[in-house]
């Protein structure tokens, strides 16, 4: 199983606050031999609703010196994930959860264009206060 992320345990707390259930940690998924680790399952149930919105996320501190190959590393990553969700969870929409703090880079004409060329979703969490500042759909 792979390494948490130095911010693992804030974005779980940051989606607790806003009414989210983590379900899987990790979410294990089989795909023939291959075994794939999403860092978070969640659900969010909606008053009685019963089969509410459900999601997979993986968590990146973008702490390294080149946020560029971060970037490309985790765009890799979320591709592969949403197409073995695809095929063994459809209910399940991946988002990337990213750092408040590496936000501008994720403004960036460049890396708006890949986000939206391969339809990446993803939330911006905020360390210091252990919340979720906005969602990207």
């Amino acid at each position: 199983m792979p390494a948490k992320d130095i911010y693992h345990d804030i974005v779980i707390t940051a989606l607790e606050k806003k009414g989210w259930v983590i379900t899987h940690d990790p979410l294990h998924i089989k795909y023939g031999v291959i075994n794939l680790y999403i860092d978070l399952g969640a659900e969010h149930l909606v008053g009685a609703e019963k089969n509410g919105q459900k999601i997979a996320i993986e968590i990146k501190s973008f702490a390294q010196l080149s946020l560029l190959h971060e970037f490309y590393t985790t765009v890799g990553q979320l591709i592969s994930y949403r197409f073995v969700l695809k095929e063994k969870q459809p209910e399940r929409m991946l988002y990337l959860a990213i750092p408040k703090e590496a936000q501008s880079f994720f403004v960036l004409p460049f890396t708006q264009a890949i986000i939206q060329e391969n339809n990446l979703k993803y939330f911006i969490y905020d360390i210091d206060k252990q919340e979720i500042s906005q969602w990207k759909k």
